[in-house]
């Protein structure tokens, strides 16, 4: 009970200014939170596509890749799709890749989205608690100026420890919003980079099959 009781005098003084900083906490846990959860699944969801993907390319069996990604909402399977549709009536690698340059492009924003909200909020955050921390000096001034000698230590204390007690909430929140978007932003490019590093592998397979004189056919058989 003496570590909630601490905690609930701690929020009773920081006056005001704790309830929107408590509301931008809530927002930027759950972000972090769906961003986690998001991203977790999506680089589970590729690296398994791609692993059933890659041994038909690897194969020759442009069809069954065709057949295997029609329906795919995983990003991996998507591109592989795009660059599929356009080898039906192209060969040329830089309109293949254009392709899939933009199935990348639809991609990665769904990546990247509400990222950046928690750097914002860490930003944000931190000017609320200075917000806070200047209205508690300016009521500690006033109030030494007003109250007679017997309340002045009273009333002074009270109104620095509104202004601390601000400038701490908001410090400890914004430092890990700041790791946490760091954390995000660089898992985000690590798929990004991963489906850069797929989308070469299939351009480099599917010279491979034009090498060998099997890209007409599996071409045709594939649409």
């Amino acid at each position: 009970m003496d570590a909630l009781g601490t905690i609930v005098k701690f929020f009773q003084d920081c006056g005001l200014f704790i309830y929107p900083s408590l509301l931008i906490l809530a927002l930027g846990l759950s972000i972090s939170v769906e961003r986690f959860i998001v991203l977790h699944r999506a680089r589970s969801e590729n690296r398994k596509a791609w692993d059933k993907i890659l041994p038909m390319l690897q194969g020759g069996k442009l069809q069954q890749v065709y057949g295997a990604t029609s329906k795919t909402d995983v990003a991996i399977g998507m591109i592989v799709h795009n660059g599929l549709s356009r080898l039906q009536s192209t060969r040329r690698r830089e309109d293949i890749d254009a392709a899939m340059e933009e199935g990348m492009m639809e991609i990665v924003p769904r990546l990247e989205k509400r990222t950046h909200y928690i750097a914002t909020f860490a930003n944000v955050i931190t000017l609320v608690g200075l917000l806070g921390t200047i209205s508690g000096l300016i009521h500690a001034f006033t109030a030494v100026a007003q109250v007679n000698p017997a309340e002045k230590a009273e009333l002074l204390s009270a109104s620095i420890s509104v202004a601390m007690n601000n400038t701490f909430f908001a410090l400890m929140v914004a430092i890990p919003f700041l790791l946490i978007h760091a954390f995000l932003t660089a898992r985000t490019t690590e798929i990004v980079d991963s489906l850069e590093a797929a989308k070469i592998s299939f351009l480099n397979l599917v010279q491979k099959i034009a090498g060998d004189g099997k890209l007409g056919a599996e071409a045709r058989e594939s649409h």
